[in-house]
């Protein structure tokens, strides 16, 4: 194990400034997660991208928002600007149930305590940072910013909310993936200045804010002029006195986040316009290994020394190995902040990784995950990208896989070898969710599927730990379309698969379903539907959730408004406390306590016949 300095972190006190030698700062990042310096956390990613331009960073980590203010006091003013991330989740998931109840424990702060991040950091943060500051730029990245880049739908608050660049008066949002347009960013702003020692004004910073790709501003809607090419949305106010127009706004954002030449977007709210510049094109593998092989201690902050980090110890001896992802889920935001193409990283980026991961003092030779977004989708991207350049299409496999997609599991088995034959790896195991509607895909060409083949023995005998997560999410087939997931079909396909190949290992291994209620189109027959069929499989549940609207999602939008945003056709969702318990119960229709209430509800809604297939006929 490598010793360690405390100068080896980004500082994060005015002391840690001092033993650098430093007497001033160019970036200071404020975030709601604690300080690890480790490529799965943002904050860490940005600081470690920065520092390699030659800037002097600092992080303050989950500063106390309730107090004089000392946190956000103590380093002073920076000479670029102040940049904020509300930490790796949206702060309201992480702060909130489905049922809108306090969680217990926040993951991402020392010994989970619930207490260390206000309601949308993004917005508490920089309205403080504005007031102390007024003349400093502030520039929000991160999830919650991200996602909240324009109106959206705020399940907490239970009503649709402006672009958070109005609530948060920061100067800019990056969104999306940020080490591109931060470095583009500092670039120019140090172009500005005259001198080395010289401080950026806001009002210097303005001169170059419409000029980033990937980043979202406010301007005031007098001095705007849109160009015939930009996509204009329905204002913020269209948007609340009309739901059908807040779901027809969200297919062209989504449909822009996923193109490879995307074009501007912008929506008035009030006399200001807020614009959304297009992202970049996918990083090439070179930029993406430049980002992972910065020099990250992969350790938190000593100064947590003694207390548990939960989302550190899970991620601690895990490798990503990619990014993006072409699922398309219609709950899910990876796509929205990752985009759908693949990026992946080198052969010998991932091994160096892996050779620090084993340098850590209590490794014992087991990594619990060498994935991504999802576990399988490693190099695959389009046989012809020209037509991937032409493609809006949110996603790549469904409603079913596009023959131009590339489903070579080659790469990935070549990257799983490599990495299993380094000396003191005694197994990796793949921690990631398998799609394994690209497992029991048949492509055209006979070599790629020997490849998938291969690839589904070889995780299953050598790379579960036990248990294997999966993700049919639901059994009905039309909640399943609307989810944008493969049939359940595939998913007793593949269980037979794995129970084949598990007897043939001799093998005792399960595997895990994930399920999902409430989502926008399900019934309650539906998920009576779902117990039975999962009982006939022999499973009991554990994996599943009640479905949490989160903003920038179609089901979101979906469950809101009422409307599909993609055919503006209405759609049912449970939204009661009744109605979504309703759903709930029924995965658990194992448990004797619930037995009653189920069964009263099945006669409520007419399917005697479900009750017969649940509990038997009574005689």
């Amino acid at each position: 194990m490598k010793d360690f300095r405390l100068t080896d972190w980004l500082p994060t006190t005015k002391k840690e400034v001092e033993l650098r030698g430093w007497n001033e700062l160019d970036v200071i990042l404020f975030s709601g997660d604690a300080y690890v310096d480790h490529p799965s956390f943002g904050a860490a990613v940005i600081g470690r991208i920065l520092e390699a331009e030659g800037l002097k960073i600092a992080i303050v980590p989950q500063p106390n928002w309730r107090d004089d203010l000392r946190d956000f006091k103590k380093l002073g003013r920076p000479r670029l600007f102040f940049g904020i991330s509300a930490g790796s989740m949206d702060s309201m998931v992480n702060k909130y149930t489905a049922n809108k109840r306090l969680r217990s424990e926040d993951a991402y702060t020392p010994d989970a305590r619930s207490d260390m991040r206000p309601e949308y950091p993004s917005i508490v943060y920089s309205q403080i940072l504005k007031k102390l500051y007024p003349d400093a730029p502030v520039i929000l990245g991160g999830i919650e910013a991200s996602m909240r880049r324009l109106s959206h739908y705020d399940y907490w608050q239970d009503k649709v909310q402006k672009s958070i660049l109005c609530d948060s008066g920061a100067d800019l949002l990056i969104y999306g993936m940020g080490e591109k347009p931060i470095v583009e960013l500092i670039r120019k702003m140090k172009n500005l200045l005259p001198t080395e020692q010289a401080t950026l004004t806001t009002n210097e910073f303005k001169t170059i804010v419409g000029t980033i790709p990937q980043t979202a501003y406010l301007c005031r809607a007098a001095e705007w002029t849109a160009a015939e090419e930009d996509i204009q949305l329905y204002s913020h106010e269209e948007c609340l006195a009309d739901k059908k127009k807040q779901a027809s706004n969200f297919r062209h954002i989504e449909e822009e986040s996923n193109k490879y030449a995307a074009s501007r977007i912008t929506q008035a709210v009030g006399n200001k316009v807020v614009v959304v510049n297009p992202p970049y094109p996918p990083m090439s593998q070179e930029e993406l290994d430049h980002s992972f092989d910065l020099p990250y201690t992969r350790l938190p902050h000593p100064k947590y020394k003694g207390k548990r980090i939960p989302a550190y110890d899970m991620i601690k001896f895990s490798v990503n190995i990619h990014r993006g992802c072409f699922g398309g889920c219609a709950f899910c935001t990876i796509s929205a902040h990752q985009g759908k193409f693949i990026v992946s990283r080198s052969k010998a980026s991932i091994l160096k990784e892996v050779k620090e991961v084993m340098q850590l003092p209590d490794f014992k030779g087991y990594l619990s995950d060498l994935g991504g977004p999802s576990a399988n989708m490693y190099q695959m991207k389009g046989k012809d990208e020209a037509i991937c350049k032409k493609c809006k299409r949110p996603s790549c496999i469904h409603p079913k896989v596009c023959p131009n997609l590339n489903s070579d599991h080659r790469p990935l088995l070549d990257i799983y070898h490599a990495v299993d034959a380094l000396p003191g790896i005694k197994k990796s195991f793949i921690g990631s969710g398998v799609r394994y509607d690209l497992l029991l895909h048949q492509s055209k060409d006979t070599a790629t599927n020997r490849s998938t083949a291969e690839y589904t023995r070889e995780l299953i005998a050598s790379h579960v730990s036990g248990r294997l997560k999966v993700a049919p999410e639901h059994t009905s087939d039309r909640v399943l379309s609307i989810m944008r997931k493969p049939s359940f079909e595939q998913f007793e396909t593949f269980k037979k698969i794995f129970d084949r190949i598990n007897r043939e290992e001799n093998l005792r291994q399960q595997l895990i379903p994930y399920f999902i209620s409430s989502h926008p189109g399900c019934k309650e027959e539906d998920m009576a539907e779902l117990a039975v069929i999962t009982k006939r499989l022999d499973f009991h549940l554990e994996q599943v959730q009640d479905f949490t609207p989160t903003p920038m999602t179609v089901a979101t939008e979906a469950w809101y408004t009422g409307f599909h945003p993609y055919t503006l056709e209405p759609i049912f969702s449970a939204k009661t406390q009744r109605e979504k318990l309703a759903q709930r119960q029924f995965f658990f229709w194992y448990k004797p306590e619930e037995r009653k209430n189920i069964i009263n509800e099945l006669r409520r809604i007419g399917r005697q016949d479900l009750i017969d297939k649940l509990y038997g006929k009574k005689k």
